[in-house]
């Protein structure tokens, strides 16, 4: 067999789904998309765990974000995302690829991660990508970490899909994202009584 540059093994731009075998429970049922992932380790996005009481358009006031167009922040009902617990107070805009900003960093074909003023600046704007979700922290793995999670079946691992991390209710994008697996939620909740 010869040596390979593929990338053969990593998950950059897959999603993670918790099992009932995750220990930890801030990943309780959740859903990462896989920002960046290699031999050195990996970040990710939780997508479904929206942080209670923390709203959008709070945090453009907060931050004096003004525009002379009038946009209605509070309409967007964008709720803010519980990354993960790394950096919680640093902000991350997950979008649609039909957004760039110099400092946008490539996921795959169909994300992008931009994390600067900037960008809300454009977003305040008019100037924002189609699909987007604000989130504060996110989860990071040193070098064998989620391999070894992996294999202690902590994860599931699926392609990713728009509707589920743009569109579903929060409550919604585990179950769905499992479902895409063809497993039934219900099916997996319950082996985690029996171990």
């Amino acid at each position: 067999m010869g040596t390979t540059t593929k990338k053969d093994g990593y998950l950059t731009g897959k999603l993670l789904l918790a099992t009932p075998a995750m220990g930890d429970p801030r990943f309780h049922r959740a859903v990462i998309l896989m920002c960046a992932h290699d031999e050195n380790g990996a970040m990710g996005l939780m997508v479904n765990h929206s942080l209670p009481g923390v709203a959008f358009h709070d945090l453009v006031k907060q931050l004096k974000i003004e525009s002379d167009i009038m946009i209605d922040f509070s309409a967007l009902h964008l709720p803010v995302m519980n990354g993960g617990p790394v950096e919680a107070a640093r902000g991350f805009l997950l979008h649609s690829i039909d957004f760039h900003r110099e400092e946008t960093v490539t996921v795959d074909d169909a994300y992008g991660i931009t994390g600067t003023l900037e960008a809300l600046k454009d977003i305040a704007a008019g100037r924002g990508p189609d699909h987007l979700l604000f989130i504060l922290g996110y989860a990071g793995w040193s070098a064998g970490q989620l391999d070894q999670e992996i294999q202690d079946n902590a994860w599931l691992v699926v392609d990713p899909n728009p509707e589920i991390i743009f569109h579903a209710n929060p409550d919604e994008k585990w179950p769905m994202a499992v479902r895409s697996l063809g497993i039934d939620p219900g099916m997996l909740s319950s082996l985690a009584g029996r171990a």
